[in-house]
């Protein structure tokens, strides 16, 4: 069964097959770099009534934990990457290459591009662990 696109459960489906994934495990070893928050900008006209900021708690190649967080929460990671609800569907059905959309500013990245450039394979592979949970959007 489709989970929703943001919610919850599709967050946990998220954090499962991220710890799930070899691949991820293996590019993203060296990353201690800290936290990463996404946030989807609010987007009244398809249900989206409030910036919706997932924390995604990675270190050495696991997610140690994933939630929703409030803006002002997710402002305190060290990566915070801003787009809007359909940037990201574009990233989740790679469309769009984050770290690509990053340098062309369709995704607004608050923190040290060149850890995220250094880690280009490993943003990869948590874009591809997206593709593996049943999505469905909130504007399809």
């Amino acid at each position: 069964m489709a989970l929703l696109f943001p919610s919850e459960e599709w967050i946990g489906a998220y954090k499962d097959a991220i710890n799930a994934s070899e691949a991820y495990a293996k590019a993203a070893q060296n990353w201690h770099a800290g936290a990463v928050a996404l946030v989807l900008s609010k987007q009244p006209d398809i249900g989206l009534d409030e910036d919706w900021c997932i924390w995604l708690g990675i270190d050495g190649g696991k997610c140690h934990e994933i939630r929703k967080v409030s803006f002002e929460e997710a402002g305190k990671a060290p990566f915070l990457i801003i787009a809007s609800y359909e940037r990201w569907k574009q990233v989740i059905h790679k469309v769009l290459d984050p770290v690509k959309g990053m340098m062309q500013g369709k995704l607004k990245l608050k923190g040290h591009l060149p850890t995220i450039v250094r880690f280009v394979k490993a943003s990869q592979e948590l874009v591809n662990c997206a593709t593996q949970v049943d999505t469905r959007f909130l504007d399809e």
